[in-house]
């Protein structure tokens, strides 16, 4: 009996450790910095912000706080994959009603089967970025040249559509996998690897009034805000977000328009605020 009990007080002590991390993780985010510039030095970047993540939890420190009270309060929406034939259209029919722009990272096989979806994104005056091709789940496990492929098919397939800057300029990694080799291939290839502020967790089964209530505990100045257009939950939390954010102050713009009117260094470093 001894041996299944020991067996048995270790998995006890494996779960609540692993249940004590997820909760860690989520309360301190983001582990990964917000947003990887093309000009910027990654192995430093990547270095520095897992040891700051590291130390703080080590110490049980909250992230630091900026105190730059002048940092500009724009709020970039930014959904991930897709475009979806139910959801997209909803989506952008809230983002239309309350005249928000938002930054699309899309998938090349799902725009190749929606192209027209994918044209109404443009034409609402939203933004088109990459997330590859076709949305490998292993991405940080790809070789360079892989990961290389993967951008320029996806790009080529959006081009081959669209016209937009940011299909060749701005890239965020399928499931937000990646590592320091992922980013220097983007960025040789001509990318901003974008990542986020905030990541509500959208891309799972929440409630709108979760989404809003992370979203609103976890807002910055600037932000970059991750969701999933494939969501009916996110769709719904939209109205409640944009109100939180117009009440606080801020202003919509896109991950393009965010990177153009504020230095990296605010980005990665932003002013917290509750919204």
């Amino acid at each position: 009996m001894r041996p299944l009990r020991t067996i048995a007080a270790l998995v006890l002590v494996a779960l609540a450790g692993y249940a004590g991390y997820r909760l860690i993780i989520r309360e301190m985010q983001p582990p990964i910095p917000a947003i990887v510039v093309r000009s910027t030095d990654a192995h430093r970047l990547l270095s520095q912000s897992i040891a700051a993540h590291i130390d703080r939890l080590l110490h049980d420190r909250p992230p630091p706080l900026a105190q730059r009270a002048k940092n500009p309060r724009l709020v970039a929406l930014t959904f991930d994959d897709g475009p979806y034939a139910v959801q997209t259209p909803l989506l952008l029919d809230v983002l239309g009603e309350l005249h928000v722009p938002a930054t699309f990272f899309l998938i090349g096989n799902d725009a190749a089967e929606f192209p027209g979806l994918v044209r109404r994104i443009q034409r609402a005056g939203d933004e088109i970025a990459n997330h590859t091709q076709t949305h490998p789940a292993d991405f940080d496990a790809l070789s360079d040249a892989e990961v290389k492929s993967e951008l320029d098919r996806g790009a080529a397939t959006l081009e081959g559509i669209v016209h937009d800057p940011g299909i060749r300029t701005m890239m965020r990694p399928p499931h937000g996998r990646f590592t320091e080799a992922t980013v220097l291939t983007a960025q040789r290839d001509g990318y901003d690897v974008v990542l986020w502020n905030d990541d509500p967790g959208d891309w799972r089964p929440m409630t709108p009034a979760a989404i809003v209530d992370h979203i609103g505990r976890f807002a910055s100045a600037p932000d970059i805000v991750l969701l999933h257009s494939g969501r009916q939950s996110t769709i719904d939390a939209i109205p409640a977000i944009v109100a939180r954010f117009r009440a606080a102050g801020y202003s919509f713009v896109t991950a393009g328009q965010l990177l153009a009117r504020v230095p990296p260094g605010e980005i990665l470093h932003p002013a917290k605020f509750r919204v």
